[in-house]
């Protein structure tokens, strides 16, 4: 990988991704380039200098003569800002998608998980967890379960999407072009699989890629279309992360691979590991008390809006609790 020269002519450089040399290599003629599309991941659009004192021709220079990358194919690094095109041209402002942290049900992990959200991957540490979650109380903190998801102990993982500014009224309806009506989420195939809210397998990957990303088009049953009102009166407040008209929200949970139920193979090869203090504060005081040791991966799960292709990244840790210290 590297930059391309682009302080002469403008340079266009395209490349097939992973699945079209795929196609391309089978040779029996039915290749086909159907889709393509256009990013703009380098640029720094605060480098626009309206004040040059060259004039309004070298507003821009600094921008057009950034070094650009060269194209390369790997899906998961690749053009994470897509260029959208949108036929209203009143827009000021462009949505944005945002893990919430407000809500009860779907905080994050600060004391192990360091802001990720936590996925136990066993009863074992499921165990231990449930008994000791309680993160105000010098608990373990918030956690997902990956092994039972629909249990009512199990947090959420909720994306708000809309609009994040003041300038707009939140009482305002978004625009319908702005509007994410489905939502892409990858996730490593080998740590585990996306489930709804409820920690339902309500559908498999859609696409699993040759490096084991699995991409799940999520719409009924994850999206949530009814837009969060703001707060009025005695109304608590209001669980959402955007300020001004609001779209959509994503909600889901996160199911372990029999994998990392089952081993520890992979904690062993990719991740790494922990002790941990537990005191019980359960009536069952033989599960989990004192010193034990954890082995973790930290991995990311991306969820990317079918409408706006704005990606947002979200730190998950797998944990699964593997003896005594």
């Amino acid at each position: 990988m590297g930059f391309l020269d682009n302080s002469g002519d403008i340079i266009l450089d395209a490349v097939l991704t992973d699945a079209g040399r795929k196609r391309l290599a089978e040779g029996n003629g039915s290749f086909r380039i159907a889709k393509y599309a256009f990013g703009d991941d380098e640029i720094d659009y605060s480098n626009y200098n309206a004040n040059h004192a060259s004039g309004s021709a070298y507003y821009d220079l600094e921008i057009l003569q950034t070094p650009v990358l060269e194209a390369f194919t790997n899906n998961a690094a690749s053009m994470k800002s897509k260029l959208v095109t949108l036929t209203n041209n009143n827009i000021l402002y462009l949505p944005v998608i945002k893990v919430n942290d407000k809500g009860a049900d779907i905080l994050a992990n600060t004391t192990i998980g360091s802001g990720s959200h936590v996925v136990v991957v066993d009863t074992a540490t499921q165990g231990v967890w449930r008994a000791n979650s309680g993160e105000n109380t010098g608990g373990m903190g918030y956690y997902v379960d990956g092994v039972t998801p629909n249990d009512t102990n199990s947090r959420v993982i909720r994306c708000d999407q809309g609009l994040d500014t003041s300038e707009i009224p939140a009482t305002f309806k978004i625009d319908a072009e702005l509007n994410e009506n489905q939502y892409i989420v990858e996730i490593d195939n080998r740590f585990g699989s996306i489930v709804s809210r409820q920690g339902i397998l309500e559908q498999s990957w859609s696409y699993l890629d040759d490096d084991n990303i699995a991409s799940y088009f999520l719409s009924t049953n994850y999206v949530n279309s009814t837009p969060a009102k703001p707060s009025t009166g005695t109304e608590p407040e209001v669980r959402t992360m955007i300020a001004g008209p609001r779209g959509t929200n994503l909600q889901f949970k996160i199911q372990a691979s029999t994998n990392l139920r089952t081993s520890e193979y992979l904690f062993d090869r990719l991740g790494s590991s922990f002790n941990f203090n537990v005191t019980n504060e359960s009536a069952d005081k033989t599960v989990g008390t004192g010193c034990n040791v954890f082995k973790f991966i930290d991995t990311i799960v991306r969820v990317t809006g079918a409408t706006t292709g704005y990606k947002l990244d979200i730190p998950i840790r797998f944990v699964k609790q593997t003896g005594t210290c």
